[in-house]
């Protein structure tokens, strides 16, 4: 351990004065061409090695965005398969929590697990209770409306009068990603009345949402 400082100290006085030397060099070399070759190297040469650096540059994001997503997508069907197989109910939330956050918040690519997904949420509104469950449930809630699960929409709303706010703001995104159209009176209550800013703003959104 005591040798890494020493290491990393003796090689970045070596790398700084390898830049500086080439670009002295560059200058030097510069300025010992005729004006002719100057202009063909700015008007031609580097324009094309700017393409090239841009394409370059482009093709190596490409390339990092298509790894990332494939070592995604591996991760997700390794998560399915322990979902699939977990016999606990509180393990199988836990992975159904993962596999929305790692699906990106999206529901592509999980509808085989979905219904299950929502029975778990839907188990987890109604047994997490208590203030100090309020995240999970609001997860929960959230998440039933990722999925897009109509069946959960009267729980939903009935989660738009729990004791904690933040459930109630986590109700109303969710009612409002699935643009549920009889949460409209409930979803119009709440952003005139309800005591919490973060309910009144969901609320809000979720109406905006709607036809």
């Amino acid at each position: 351990m005591s040798n890494q400082p020493e290491t990393t100290r003796s090689i970045n006085p070596f790398v700084g004065l390898l830049v500086l030397g080439l670009i002295v060099a560059g200058i030097w070399i510069w300025n010992h061409l005729n004006f002719d070759t100057q202009d063909y190297i700015t008007d031609e040469i580097v324009p094309i090695l700017g393409v090239i650096i841009a394409m370059g540059g482009g093709l190596w994001i490409g390339m990092r965005k298509w790894r990332a997503r494939k070592e995604r997508l591996q991760l997700r069907d390794r998560i399915l398969q322990r979902f699939q197989k977990e016999p606990s109910p509180q393990k199988r939330r836990d992975l159904a929590f993962t596999l929305i956050e790692v699906n990106q918040f999206e529901p592509e690519g999980l509808e085989a697990v979905a219904e299950p997904m929502a029975e778990l949420f839907i188990w987890t509104l109604k047994t997490a209770l208590g203030d100090k469950q309020h995240r999970i449930r609001g997860m929960a809630a959230s998440y039933l409306g990722i999925l897009k699960h109509q069946p959960s929409i009267p729980l939903l709303i009935r989660a738009l009068e729990d004791d904690h706010a933040h459930v109630r703001a986590c109700a109303a995104l969710a009612l409002g990603r699935m643009r549920a159209q009889e949460a409209k009176a409930k979803l119009e209550e709440k952003m005139k009345e309800d005591w919490d800013q973060t309910v009144r703003s969901r609320s809000r959104e979720a109406l905006e949402r709607m036809p």
